[in-house]
C-alpha cells in the first residue's frame, strides 16, 4: 500500500500543505496515534475495530457458512456498514456465487430481485447488531414470504449476524438458524473485516484469511508518525486540506471493480467524520467514466475539492486489435489497461496543472489481500482524522434522529422526533 501526496502539496496546489506544516501536524500525529493505540489495547468501543486482523475468527465464519456450501447466490440483508462491507469484496473480486444485497426498501426493486432469483439456490444473511432495523426486517419479512410461496424452507436457506440480543438473536434460537456475532465495539461501518463483511466472501469462495493478512500488514504500519505509515499520511493530509478549504473528498477509483468500495468509503468518511460543523464531504467518482462527467468541475470549479485516485498497478488486460481506420491507429495494437493507465496519468496532471491538490493510492492488485490492505488503511486513516477534529468518530447521533422519526410515523413507538416532520415548510408549485 502506497500514498503520494506530492499533488497536495501547497507547492503544486491551492489549496495546498506545506512540507513544514505536515511536520507540524505530524506532532499531533504522534499524540493521536498514542490515544488511537490506548483504545486499541483496552479493546474500547470503536477502537476495537483495527484489532479486528487479530480477532476476527475465520474458521467460526467458515463453520456458520458451510451448509451453505451449495448456494449458487448469496443475498445479504442488510443496510449501510450491515451490507456496504460484505459488497465491497463480493463486487471487488470474482466469483461463480453471484452475491446480491437487499440494502434498501424500494418496493420495485425489491420485488424485482426476488422474482429472478431462484429462491431454492440462494443463501440469505440477515444482518443487524441490534436485531431491530426497520429496513432490514421488513426485507427479510418480504424475502421469508417469498421462499415460502416458492415452497422454499426458508429455515435451511437462512443465518443471521446479529447482537447478543434482540429480534434477529430471538428468531436465530426459535427456529436453530446458524448465527454469526456482530463483534462487541465495532460500528456497523467499521466492521467489514468482522463477521459482518467475510460471511458473504466465505460462501463466494474467497480466501478470507488473506483479506486479514493484507489488512493485518496494514496495521502493523500504524507508528506515530505521517512519514511512516500510509494510513497516518492519508487521514493527516485529508485534515490539512479540509482546514484550508478542500471541504469536498472526491473518490476516484480506477477500477471498475473498485466502484463499491468508493460507496463504502462515502459512509465511512461522512458517518464518522460529519460532526459539530466538520468534516470532508466524501463524493463517489469512477475513472475513468468521471472524467468525461465530473472532471471539468474538479478542474475548472470552486477550489474546495480534493481528489482521491486509487488503482492498482497490476491487472490483466485486454488487447485493442489494430485498425487502419483513420485517426485511430494510435489505438491498434495497444490494451485496454494502457489506455486507462494513460486516463489516470492524464487526470491527476491535469488536476496539478490547474493547481487542485489530489492524493494517489496504490494497492499491487484487487485481490483478496489488497482490499485488505487498502479497506484497513482507510479505517485507521479515518480513525486519525477524527482525533485530529477532535469529534467523536465511533457514534452517529444525526442517524438515529432519522430512524426515530421514522419509526414513529409506522406505529413503532411514542418519538418526539415523528412530531417534527408533521411541521415541515412548504412551497409547492405544480
Amino acid at each position: 500500500m502506497r500514498v503520494d501526496l506530492g499533488n497536495a502539496l501547497d507547492s503544486v496546489a491551492s489549496p495546498g500543505v506545506s512540507r513544514d506544516a505536515l511536520s507540524r501536524l505530524d506532532e499531533r500525529v504522534a499524540d493521536a496515534h498514542e490515544r488511537i493505540e490506548t483504545g486499541r489495547a483496552d479493546d474500547e468501543h470503536g477502537y476495537a475495530a483495527l484489532n479486528l486482523p487479530e480477532t476476527t475468527d475465520t474458521d467460526e465464519i467458515r463453520s456458520a457458512v458451510e451448509p451453505f456450501a451449495d448456494a449458487e447466490t448469496v443475498l445479504t440483508v442488510g443496510i449501510g456498514g450491515s451490507a456496504l462491507g460484505a459488497a465491497t469484496l463480493a463486487n471487488g473480486l470474482d466469483s461463480d456465487v453471484d452475491a446480491y444485497f437487499l440494502d434498501n426498501v424500494d418496493p420495485e426493486h425489491v420485488s424485482a430481485l426476488l422474482d429472478r432469483l431462484s429462491l431454492s439456490d440462494t443463501a440469505v444473511n440477515v444482518v443487524s447488531r441490534s436485531g431491530t432495523t426497520a429496513e432490514t426486517l421488513a426485507n427479510f419479512l418480504v424475502v421469508r414470504d417469498a421462499m415460502e410461496s416458492a415452497n422454499v424452507d426458508w429455515t435451511d436457506r437462512t443465518f443471521v449476524t446479529t447482537g447478543e440480543e434482540g429480534n434477529l438473536r430471538n428468531l436465530a434460537d426459535r427456529h436453530d438458524l446458524p448465527a454469526l456475532d456482530v463483534p462487541d465495539g465495532v460500528p456497523g461501518r467499521f466492521s467489514m473485516l468482522s463477521t459482518v463483511g467475510l460471511a458473504c466472501a466465505a460462501i463466494q469462495g474467497h480466501d478470507i484469511d488473506a483479506v486479514l493478512d493484507g489488512a493485518h500488514a496494514e496495521a502493523d504500519r500504524l507508528a506515530g508518525s505521517l512519514f511512516e505509515s500510509p494510513a497516518y499520511a492519508y487521514g493527516a493530509a485529508t485534515y490539512a486540506l479540509d482546514e484550508r478549504g478542500a471541504g469536498i473528498n472526491a473518490m476516484m477509483p480506477y477500477a471498475e471493480s473498485l466502484e463499491t468500495f468508493a460507496e463504502w468509503f462515502a459512509q465511512l468518511w461522512a458517518e464518522s467524520l460529519g460532526k459539530d460543523g466538520l468534516g470532508q464531504t466524501p463524493v463517489r467518482a469512477l475513472g475513468a467514466t468521471d472524467q468525461h462527467s465530473q472532471l471539468q468541475l474538479y478542474r475548472a470549479g470552486p477550489s474546495d475539492k480534493m481528489v482521491t485516485f486509487v488503482r492498482p498497478t497490476e491487472r490483466a488486460d485486454r488487447s485493442i486489435p489494430e485498425t487502419d481506420l483513420p485517426g485511430l491507429e494510435y489505438l491498434g495494437g495497444g490494451s485496454l489497461g494502457s489506455l486507462l493507465s494513460a486516463e489516470f496519468e492524464a487526470t491527476e496532471a491535469s488536476l496539478a496543472a490547474s493547481g487542485q491538490p489530489n492524493v494517489r493510492l496504490e494497492i499491487d492488485r484487487v485481490d483478496e489481500y489488497g482490499l485488505g490492505e487498502l479497506c484497513y488503511c482507510l479505517e485507521a486513516a479515518c480513525v486519525l482524522a477524527g482525533e485530529l477534529y477532535s469529534v467523536e468518530t465511533f457514534v452517529q447521533p444525526a442517524v438515529e434522529w432519522g430512524k426515530r422519526a421514522a419509526r414513529g410515523l409506522l406505529g413503532g413507538g411514542n418519538f418526539e422526533e415523528a412530531d417534527e416532520v408533521a411541521e415541515k415548510s412548504t412551497l409547492t408549485v405544480e
